[in-house]
């Protein structure tokens, strides 16, 4: 199933990204709160991440880097706002250079992660992105943010059939 839809609102400035998987919601939420199983996803195919820092609680830090093909790496950070286990999680995202500082002439992205399970057992996970101004949104979706979550989101559910056997 995974990516269903996704919607851009250059006025709003949000995007939002809805995906479907067969799997409990403890199980998604697991994708997210596992470093292990995060780092198994939340790059696109071609340049996986590597989670350095994983403090899943409010206030903590994640960090990471993504290593592209020719080995170059680029590294990201987030800020957790909410934690509320197992459907919903809140964190700031950015970009960092090699030390994993925040870069600050790149956007800020807030993101919101939403999981609601059906009766059928399906789990809807919508990851709602705000930006703080126009130039950051489209900065960053001209990088391509739109194709890479998708490839990135289009992975959980290997590894969900993985990990629920």
């Amino acid at each position: 199933m995974s990516v269903i839809d996704v919607t851009k609102d250059l006025d709003a400035l949000t995007m939002t990204m809805t995906a479907e998987f067969a799997a409990p919601a403890v199980a998604v939420w697991q994708v997210w709160a596992n470093p292990r199983l995060l780092e198994r996803w939340w790059g696109p195919p071609t340049h996986p991440a590597t989670m350095v820092e994983h403090d899943f609680t409010p206030g903590g830090r994640v960090a990471y880097f993504m290593t592209a093909p020719e080995g170059d790496q680029y590294h990201g950070w987030w800020r957790i706002v909410a934690v509320d286990p197992p459907t919903g999680l809140e964190f700031e995202d950015g970009f960092a250079d090699a030390t994993g500082a925040p870069l600050p002439e790149m956007p800020v992205t807030t993101m919101r992660v939403t999981l609601v399970e059906s009766s059928a057992g399906v789990t809807r996970m919508t990851v709602d992105a705000q930006y703080a101004t126009r130039e950051g949104m489209e900065h960053v979706i001209a990088m391509g943010v739109e194709e890479g979550m998708t490839q990135a989101v289009n992975q959980i559910d290997g590894l969900l059939a993985e990990v629920t056997g």
